[in-house]
């Protein structure tokens, strides 16, 4: 093995170090029943600097890809009360794997799976009902015309 490492993996972007701790975090709470969600996110983002200031493309392509599983398996599985963490991590993963395409070596054509499975689960998780626009609420007027004879039903609104 050289001792020189290759790090051109590490120029693509820093969205990933940045967004992925807390949604992984979120994501991996709702799969266990921790009471420390803060504890999570702090462990989830020592993990991801460690990879980052100390690994390989070959090891982050690794924890890239228990992302996507994480993701796929919200997307599959019963709905979530909120798919926000899962649709930020998927959207997040996928971007980084289609920039792949532009650096040497095979980490592309490595994560072409990946990123068909990131695609399948986003569509599925974008297609669920929004679950805030879910709750009940007084309806609205739809149209002006419905505005003006509501107004003048109840009084001016002036």
């Amino acid at each position: 093995m050289s001792a020189r490492r290759n790090l051109a993996w590490l120029g693509l972007t820093p969205e990933p170090e940045q967004e992925l701790p807390s949604a992984v975090a979120a994501l991996r709470a709702s799969t266990t029943d921790s009471p420390r969600p803060t504890a999570l996110a702090a462990a989830e983002r020592r993990h991801v600097e460690r990879l980052v200031l100390r690994g390989t493309q070959r090891g982050w392509l690794r924890y890239l890809g228990e992302v996507t599983e994480l993701v796929v398996a919200v997307a599959e599985g019963p709905r979530p009360a909120d798919p926000g963490p899962a649709l930020l991590a998927g959207e997040v993963v996928l971007d980084h794997h289609r920039m792949l395409i532009g650096l040497p070596g095979s980490g592309y054509e490595r994560t072409a799976a990946q990123r068909r499975a990131l695609e399948r689960a986003l569509t599925r998780l974008r297609s669920r009902p929004d679950p805030a626009s879910a709750t009940p609420s007084s309806p609205s007027p739809s149209s002006p015309s419905e505005l003006s004879d509501s107004t003048a039903e109840h009084g001016s609104a002036a």
